[in-house]
């Protein structure tokens, strides 16, 4: 595990995003509140939120950090037949939230998935990617 004991306590936020493409009938299920498991959305949110906070369990060497604030936003796209996930965190602290945005993102991906396998299982998670990163020595990354 790197020794971040030295180094300065900065506001830190990481923004990840990713996609779950589905058949246009899955998708109009989820939006439309009709799912036999109950509102996926809002279960998938609450999904991403709690891996957030658990990440150095999942993650072999990662920090547990502080987090401040979590948002998940979870919006359909109907063109495209998919939701797309967007994950920000904040936290204060000596090393970088970048692995709890990816992971919350991730998680909340798999919950969609989960709870609609059985109606798709052709669905596909995809370009999971960190968006853009504050904070530390490094500053600021936005991807391009």
């Amino acid at each position: 595990m790197v020794d971040v004991g030295e180094k300065m306590i900065t506001q830190r936020v990481a923004v990840a995003e990713g996609y779950i493409e589905m058949r246009l009938e899955t998708l109009q299920l989820i939006v439309a509140g009709e799912h036999k498991k109950g509102d996926v959305l809002a279960i998938a949110r609450i999904a991403g939120i709690m891996a957030s906070k658990k990440t150095a369990d999942l993650i072999p060497l990662c920090h547990p950090l502080p987090i401040t604030h979590v948002d998940i936003k979870l919006e359909p796209e109907f063109d495209l037949n998919r939701v797309r996930c967007q994950t920000t965190i904040k936290t204060r602290g000596q090393t970088g939230i970048e692995i709890e945005a990816l992971c919350a993102t991730q998680i909340a991906l798999l919950t969609i998935y989960d709870m609609c396998k059985g109606i798709d299982r052709g669905m596909v998670i995809q370009s999971v990617q960190l968006l853009e990163k504050a904070g530390g020595k490094t500053g600021h990354w936005l991807r391009k």
